[in-house]
């Protein structure tokens, strides 16, 4: 029995001292980790930006005038010189007061008076030229009895050009006078009394075929030339305008590749660059910042069935592609940290963290080109924290 009793308490002892040096044991870290993958690294620069038609018309007024309601709808197709775009007709004359009134009776009543004028000089000027035609044929005939000289027939001649010369300065004076009577009665007619020749159109007709893309002039209405009605575009000659910082955009060549993304649709676009604008402007930033920045203008790669759902001024946003490595080994940019002024990882073997120092190539917002220090297929703790340490004890989160 002692016996028994003694192996039973040296039994407890051991169980107790295991338990001890178990609960001392300190508990695996849980991390989150990621496989080392071999594929394309981009490296990219994002920005934000709208599409926009090549060329967009704008159809104005021609003339100042009324113009009738536009019945043409944002999306409406139109052919170049045959749609019809807006009916215009010359504006009714404006309303005159009385003291308007007044004046323009006074210069009716002085345009009649020196019409009357004018009348009193054509008939005096008919009435010497008759005079002097007939003085003419009185002298011819003297001259021709021989009673007067070759000089008196001369001057007979003479006042009879005179005398045609004034009648027709008259007969001038007389259409002017008419011309100002009339501009002065024109000065009394008030909207709704014009003439029924005065009703005349104008249709202004579609400049090129597409689409009406923006009503900028709706109802119908009196308006001043070169007034904006519609906009006018081919919705299929469409382009991307990227906005870029300054310092972002020296690096962007002619000819790179861009994806563009957050669109609306399910997948990346294909694009191109076509133009970096050679001018900056100054743009406030939402912070109240002053930024200088660049346009870019992309053209797509990808058929219009792609992009079928864009129209003209949608926000898009860009990465166009500075630089690419092709079937490179990658790991997320998130396990990276510096040690000792060196890239850096924890790798995850057989529930043991393991610090390695690597070589990183090219870097994007996501990823890192890792060149040497890793292989496809290790494990990386990705974001560690100040529990991970060389060979702690690591396990899956």
């Amino acid at each position: 029995m002692k016996k028994i009793k003694l192996y039973i308490k040296i039994a407890l002892g051991v169980v107790a001292i295991g338990l001890l040096v178990f609960a001392l044991i300190p508990n695996p870290v849980l991390v989150d980790m990621d496989t080392v993958k071999r594929g394309d690294v981009l490296v990219t620069l994002d920005g934000e930006g709208k599409t926009k038609i090549h060329d967009i018309y704008v159809v104005y007024s021609p003339i100042e005038g009324r113009v009738t309601r536009i019945e043409s709808e944002p999306g409406d197709n139109v052919i170049a010189g045959d749609t019809v775009i807006a009916n215009m007709s010359p504006a009714d004359p404006r309303f005159i007061d009385s003291r308007t009134e007044v004046q323009a009776q006074a210069d009716i009543q002085g345009a009649e008076a020196a019409r009357g004028f004018e009348i009193a000089k054509l008939e005096r000027a008919e009435a010497e030229l008759e005079f002097a035609k007939a003085e003419h044929q009185r002298t011819q005939r003297l001259y021709d009895n021989g009673n007067v000289s070759i000089a008196r027939l001369e001057r007979a001649e003479l006042l009879v050009r005179l005398r045609e010369t004034e009648l027709n300065t008259a007969k001038s004076g007389m259409v002017v006078a008419e011309s100002v009577l009339a501009a002065a009665k024109a000065k009394r007619i008030q909207p709704g009394n014009t003439a029924a020749g005065d009703s005349s159109s104008l249709l202004v007709h579609a400049p090129v075929s597409g689409k009406v893309l923006r009503i900028l002039h709706k109802s119908e209405g009196v308006i001043p030339s070169s007034t904006p009605l519609v906009e006018v575009g081919n919705p299929d000659d469409l382009e991307i305008v990227i906005e870029m910082l300054s310092r972002d955009a020296v690096k962007v060549e002619v000819g790179d590749r861009a994806l563009i993304k957050r669109w609306g649709g399910d997948e990346d676009i294909q694009a191109q660059v076509r133009v970096v604008s050679p001018s900056g402007f100054t743009k406030i930033s939402a912070l109240g910042v002053e930024e200088q920045r660049v346009n870019i203008y992309l053209d797509f790669i990808d058929g219009k069935e792609k992009w079928r759902g864009l129209g003209d001024a949608f926000r898009v946003e860009a990465s166009i592609i500075v630089d690419q490595a092709t079937d490179a080994l990658f790991v997320p940019i998130s396990a990276l940290f510096r040690f000792e002024g060196n890239w850096t990882v924890f790798t995850a073997e057989d529930g043991t963290a393991t610090r390695k120092q690597v070589t990183v190539g090219r870097l994007n917002d996501n990823i890192a080109e890792i060149t040497k220090g890793l292989s496809e297929g290790n494990q990386v703790i990705i974001h560690p924290g100040s529990e991970v340490s060389d060979e702690a004890r690591v396990e899956q989160r």
